[in-house]
């Protein structure tokens, strides 16, 4: 089962410009959650601090009673062990084949046999839909491959943590679809905790159990899916739903121009919130929470047409509000 990370006042700082200040949140234990955020807000920073590959100015990073920030370099060795992460771009070695590539984490932090090594690369590899494809080199296959063999060798040390960065990144709308089913897939078969860092609204909207707004230095909102997705602050309704009316320009911010321009439009309404994104065999997962539950339990009324089948975007999903409404 995947452990929570519990993160209090991290601050981080490249020379003079501030990244973000004062970011609090837990990832909770066994659960998909998303960071967001408009382009050079530090998604990617903060995805590097957590695993400790970057060092905070301030702030803590609490995992199963240890603050990484504070770890001696063998000590943090070991908590990485808990860590698997699928890198932008995959990272994959260009001149071994796929095989090699997922047995590498093995090699090189385990004195495993290659018979046990062979039997759980590919076992992995059959994980991701890459069965056959051993032998290949990643020049020779396409971006989404490369996803998912780089998702297999983030899963060969059995991760209890999940960090992945831009799966979207250089996939088309159809590839995209796939991967985030098998985000779903994966984690209700080995339940560890999930951090998808993205730009890709249908995946924020669909897949997570939780969502976070990194913005202007800090982090905007963090919690459940329908809170952020029903949510009238005005940054979080606009990008989840990718408006141009709101605070967001261009540049980061729009200037005070631009923002008197707007002053009295009348902001579209909120989209439905699609049904959450379920298992291939409609297994249901640990974290998964009945459509509409935090609205109900919080005295939200989600917007007309949320959780209706139509508006899910999602193949093979059939379950109407009404039938959500009796779970």
């Amino acid at each position: 089962m995947g452990v929570a990370i519990d993160v209090q006042g991290l601050t981080k700082s490249f020379g003079s410009q501030q990244i973000w200040n004062d970011v609090t949140l837990t990832l909770p234990p066994g659960e998909i959650s998303v960071m967001l955020g408009p382009s050079g807000t530090g998604k990617s920073v903060f995805l590097k601090t957590l695993v400790g590959l970057l060092k905070p100015d301030k702030g803590s990073i609490i995992i199963n009673g240890d603050d990484l920030v504070t770890l001696k370099e063998a000590d943090l060795y070991e908590v990485r062990k808990l860590f698997g992460v699928l890198f932008q771009d995959g990272a994959l070695f260009g001149s071994m084949s796929l095989y090699d590539n997922v047995a590498f984490p093995l090699r090189e932090h385990t004195k495993k046999s290659e018979s046990d090594i062979r039997n759980i690369v590919l076992e992995k590899m059959d994980l991701v839909g890459l069965s056959g494809a051993e032998d290949k080199l990643p020049g020779e296959i396409s971006g989404g491959m490369r996803k998912r063999a780089g998702l297999a060798r983030a899963l060969v040390l059995d991760p209890e943590i999940l960090l992945i960065d831009e799966p979207d990144s250089g996939l088309d709308p159809v590839r995209t679809s796939y991967i985030n089913q098998l985000f779903i897939d994966l984690n209700a078969q080995i339940d560890a905790t999930f951090l998808i860092v993205t730009h890709d609204i249908n995946t924020a909207r669909t897949v997570p159990d939780n969502i976070g707004l990194l913005y202007h230095r800090h982090l905007a909102m963090f919690g459940p899916r329908e809170m952020l997705l029903s949510s009238e602050e005005p940054v979080v309704r606009q990008f989840l739903n990718a408006q141009t009316i709101g605070p967001i320009g261009m540049s980061e911010e729009k200037d005070a121009d631009e923002l008197a321009a707007e002053s009295g439009q009348e902001l579209p309404p909120l989209p439905p919130i699609p049904l959450q994104l379920g298992t291939s065999d409609g297994t249901p997962r640990r974290a998964e929470k009945a459509p509409g539950e935090w609205c109900r339990e919080n005295g939200v009324t989600p917007p007309p047409g949320s959780f209706e089948s139509g508006n899910a975007g999602v193949p093979g999903v059939n379950q109407s509000r009404d039938e959500a409404a009796t779970r």
